[in-house]
């Protein structure tokens, strides 16, 4: 699934190489030579995943590894390190700053997607081709297909990306705004009451399977997907 990927690097033609292998490989490559051009985009547009390169001019990438995880915004996004100090020692102060990752240069492009699709696998697996499978409700994300006990079901495109996301977050509760920040993405600006509008089609979706009960409001937080939801006694 294409994801945005902001790469801070300044160097032109590593920057030049991972970007054209990110858009070759369908993600968007949003590109900075330093952190303050880097801090300019994600105030725009938040992305999936940040490469940043140890060595840049002002700010190093390890201080800019520390900002985002301090930052609430920006705390859950995955970080890969990408630079030439490989020294083991180097690559702990990495990853004690926040990194996700840890590549050395010279890197190979092929190798630099697989860790992109990895630490989106462990961070953000919304964003990933990997089918998912919840109390017989199947999702292939790579097909657009949605099963119910192998029966096809049809859905609008913001309900199936927002079921996608409650699927691989079962069990946990979501408040409006974060379901807005993941589905929607936190650079566009629509109204809270939206979520709700979408979560009422997106149980009218599921109905004809009996999986509408699976998703839970929970009165004063959010939503719940749940794989066992709480039977109503009447």
């Amino acid at each position: 699934m294409a994801s945005t990927i902001l790469v801070v690097e300044d160097e032109p033609a590593i920057q030049e190489l991972i970007s054209v292998n990110l858009s070759f490989a369908g993600h968007k490559a949003l590109r900075a030579f330093d952190t303050e051009q880097a801090n300019t985009l994600i105030r725009a547009e938040l992305p999936d995943v940040v490469i940043v390169d140890w060595m840049l001019p002002g700010q190093s990438g390890i201080a800019f590894a520390r900002q985002l995880r301090a930052d609430e915004r920006t705390r859950h996004v995955p970080i890969i390190m990408l630079t030439a100090r490989n020294e083991e020692e180097d690559k702990i102060t990495g990853l004690e700053a926040g990194a996700d990752d840890y590549m050395t240069k010279p890197f190979s492009p092929k190798e630099l997607l697989a860790r992109i699709k990895a630490v989106l696998r462990r961070r953000a697996p919304q964003l990933t081709d990997d089918a998912v499978e919840v109390a017989g409700l199947r999702l292939d994300p790579a097909t657009h297909r949605i099963q119910a006990h192998g029966q096809a079901l049809d859905m609008g495109p913001t309900e199936f990306r927002l079921l996608h996301f409650f699927m691989t977050h079962a069990e946990r509760v979501h408040s409006r705004t974060q379901l807005l920040d993941h589905v929607w993405g936190d650079h566009v600006f629509v109204e809270e009451r939206t979520v709700d509008v979408h979560i009422k089609r997106l149980r009218a979706a599921l109905a004809a399977s009996g999986h509408d009960k699976h998703v839970e409001t929970v009165r004063g937080a959010g939503y719940r997907f749940t794989a066992s939801p709480v039977a109503v006694v009447a």
